[in-house]
């Protein structure tokens, strides 16, 4: 018997039969870049230079601008007080060196807080748990009382530091207070303990770095010291050459075992702008920024910035605890669910938040030259999650990266820098950092609304 012949339309054309949706799994994913764009990472759909631009684009179209904001807002903050300052000095060598210096604090107070703004809280004791820990090693480095060397002053400060931020994770994990009332009191309880460490000593509560001893001059150097130009230069060379290595290779691996991988258009980007930025710092810093003798040469400080954003980096991206914060900040509950001990890791970041603001602590003596009661910690932590959250860093938890506490305390350095070149009085600080800060949570929260909102579904 012959086959049936097929149906037939009305013009005796045969009708196809109609087609099964296809699978999920064979849907494939790759084929539309601009659905999948704000879901995804740019390398993982992006195979060629501008592929990856377009889909960065698109990820900016739809809420994902990352560090952008503020990369502008450097900018601007650039260009207009370089308009306005008198004699237009603020991009001098003189003055972007000592921009450096005085954001330093900023900056790793804001690398500090990041830790807790990761998971969704707040740490508002990094002020004066910082500036505690610098009481501690300025104390104990006294000639005339301890005479302690400043290697083991540096180190009991900083595990004092991270007691205090073990004690405080304690409370907010295991008897599940906030985490703004318990650092709230530390806020208080650290000031007070600032005020009766600051009277040990013959020192009427200004313990100074001041003087002949070698310790002393140590931690005085930690803002105020630098190194040789020529050393400058060989630091900078084995530092970029190690990163871009690094990087060059664990591209190129990724690329070899199939794994997702930037373009080797991107990675050579990546490295040239590592260099252009490394060489752009040493040559401002081995200009001659001294109104009478010399002084050239990269400070310590920028050394001290960079190693903090440096190992807090790998921490944050390249080990388990930083995946593992990252999911808790992202969804507490189904990280638990998925055997992260969640409490371990949030008290474990805590006491990392405290530890790094003793480093901020240490330099914000150096800068002072000693530490007195004048101290307002209170001003210190609004600036550092101001940093981080300017810098592109979530209030909500799940989103940062330590180079926004670094980008974000250049924009308040930026901002004080510029103002005291003004000559403005410092109210007008606060009102233009407070505006700034409103701009970024602004951002912040209408990217995640759009983000939520699906931009594959539009």
């Amino acid at each position: 018997m012959a086959p049936a012949d097929p149906p037939r339309g009305g013009s005796g054309s045969p009708v196809a039969p109609e087609a099964e949706p296809p699978s999920p799994a064979e849907v494939d994913l790759t084929a539309a870049p601009e659905a999948a764009a704000p879901l995804v990472p740019p390398e993982v759909i992006a195979q060629t230079l501008r592929e990856y631009v377009r889909v960065n684009l698109l990820r900016i179209k739809s809420g994902e601008s990352g560090m952008l904001p503020v990369l502008l807002g450097l900018v601007i903050v650039a260009i207009v007080f370089q308009a306005i300052s008198p004699h237009h000095v603020f991009l001098s060598a003189r003055n972007i060196v000592n921009l450096f210096q005085q954001s330093a604090v900023f900056m790793v107070l804001a690398m500090a807080e990041i830790f807790a703004l990761l998971l969704g809280d707040i740490d508002l004791s990094v002020g004066y748990v910082g500036v505690v820990g610098a009481v501690i090693a300025v104390q104990l480095v006294q000639p005339v009382t301890t005479n302690w060397a400043w290697e083991p002053a540096i180190i009991v400060a900083l595990l004092a530091c991270a007691l205090i931020g073990a004690i405080q994770g304690a409370l907010v994990t295991r008897l599940r207070l906030p985490s703004f009332i318990v650092t709230l009191a530390g806020l208080l309880i650290y000031n007070g303990v600032l005020l009766i460490a600051l009277d040990f000593g013959p020192f009427s509560g200004y313990p100074s770095l001041i003087g002949r001893s070698v310790n002393l001059h140590v931690l005085y150097d930690l803002m105020w010291g630098h190194v040789s130009p020529l050393m400058g230069w060989i630091i900078m060379a084995v530092v970029v050459g190690v990163l871009s290595l690094n990087l060059f290779l664990r591209d190129t691996r990724r690329r070899q075992s199939g794994l997702v991988a930037p373009p080797l258009s991107i990675t050579v980007i990546k490295i040239a702008f590592m260099a252009v930025v490394g060489v752009a710092v040493v040559f401002v810093c081995n200009l001659n920024r001294a109104a009478v003798g010399t002084l050239e040469g990269v400070p310590y400080a920028i050394f001290i910035v960079l190693g903090v954003l440096g190992i807090w980096t790998f921490l944050l991206q390249r080990t388990r605890y930083g995946r593992y914060l990252y999911a808790i900040g992202g969804n507490p509950e189904a990280a638990r669910r998925a055997g992260i001990r969640v409490n371990r890791v949030r008290t474990l970041a805590f006491v990392l938040c405290s530890m790094t603001a003793g480093v901020a602590g240490l330099l914000y003596a150096s800068y002072l030259g000693g530490v007195s009661n004048n101290v307002n910690g209170g001003q210190l932590v609004l600036y550092a999650v101001a940093a981080a959250v300017i810098g592109g860093t979530s209030l909500f938890g799940g989103r940062g990266k330590m180079i926004h506490g670094v980008l974000g305390g250049l924009v308040i350095g930026g901002i004080y820098n510029g103002m005291y070149l003004l000559g403005l009085a410092v109210q007008w600080e606060f009102i233009v950092t407070g505006l700034v800060l409103i701009g970024a949570v602004t951002i912040d929260s209408v990217s995640r609304r759009s983000t939520s909102s699906g931009s594959v579904g539009r």
